[in-house]
């Protein structure tokens, strides 16, 4: 069991349809901030952005309850990039994919590992350094875990078009580690940077297939107090030879 230090936690029971109860470990709330040696700084993450990898976020949830709904392939290979609280890539493992999860935050395995205990799931769920926008990727001597390498067939995120120089960074490194026939599913809680976004990753060769606006109905555990949630799931594909 977790045994928080310098910051305030908190467990929720979030319901995703096809793949059953979830309790997932979060942050209190985004007043939450512990960063005593610098770890977080060291890879670029402020005193303001320090709790967004720790809070349930509507985008993550309606990410999940669309990945719990792909068939399953043993052979298929998922990443989750900017994954946070990992909750599609908790699911995606319950369904017994083949899943990858992966982010820059420095506590994101420690809260993994323990959603993964507080749902009896196997431990085994990979887990992986992944950061955008930088010339190199980083080593593990600096992160302190393996760094991400590798390329995959499906590469899943959530909210993760949130800055201007976003849109560029993130497909980016989605084409690096994105298979020359792979898809891309991209929830984006329409913060103006879709367009932009849509053409860097046309630019990588990847096609606009289809995009599912997210409605409320989608979101069974929406309370009734919660702001009315505004996105799309945007799903992409790449089909070159080599």
């Amino acid at each position: 069991m977790m045994r928080p230090t310098g910051f305030k936690t908190r467990v929720q029971q979030i319901h995703i349809p096809q793949a059953g109860d979830f309790l997932i470990r979060s942050l209190l709330d985004r007043q939450q901030y512990h960063d005593p040696a610098g770890r977080a700084a060291r890879v670029g993450i402020s005193s303001a952005l320090w709790p967004l990898f720790g809070l349930l976020w509507p985008s993550a949830i309606h990410l999940a309850s669309h990945l719990a709904l792909r068939p399953v392939n043993p052979l298929e290979r998922i990443l989750e990039i900017g994954c946070g609280l990992a909750l599609a890539s908790l699911v995606a493992h319950k369904r017994g994919a083949c899943v990858t999860a992966s982010d820059r935050h420095p506590l994101v395995p420690l809260f993994l590992h323990e959603n993964l205990n507080l749902n009896r799931l196997p431990p085994r769920l990979r887990y992986r350094h992944g950061q955008w926008g930088l010339d190199s990727p980083p080593t593990r001597a600096q992160v302190g875990c393996t760094v991400l390498c590798g390329r995959y067939d499906l590469i899943a995120g959530s909210d993760l078009l949130y800055q201007r120089d976003a849109p560029p960074a993130v497909a980016a490194f989605i084409n690096r580690h994105a298979r020359p026939r792979s898809e891309v599913w991209i929830v984006d809680a329409d913060r103006g940077y879709r367009p932009a976004f849509n053409r860097c990753m046309a630019a990588h060769g990847f096609k606009l297939q289809e995009q599912i606006r997210l409605r409320e109905a989608d979101r069974p555990d929406r309370p009734g107090h919660a702001p009315r949630y505004k996105g799309r799931l945007l799903k992409y594909r790449r089909n070159r030879l080599s």
